[in-house]
């Protein structure tokens, strides 16, 4: 018998108290398939899996890598 695994959903207000970043950045980095995809509960309602921006957050810290600033041109 397999356990269940139960995900745990947060909303936007809770995504962007542990993520500090603009929703319009965050929608920018979903679709260049850099942040997990948000979840389509209604049409006007949307969540994120708490476990996948966790796992982002994780992998951010450990890659040591820093963003580029938007139009940031580097030669």
């Amino acid at each position: 018998m397999q356990a269940a695994t139960c995900k745990v959903l947060i909303n936007r207000k809770k995504l962007l108290e542990i993520i500090p970043l603009s929703t319009r950045t965050i929608y920018n980095l979903e679709q260049r398939g850099q942040f997990p995809r948000r979840i389509a509960l209604t049409c006007r309602n949307v969540a994120w899996d708490l476990s996948e921006v966790e796992e982002w957050i994780e992998a951010r810290k450990a890659s040591g890598i820093q963003a580029d600033r938007p139009g940031d041109v580097r030669a």
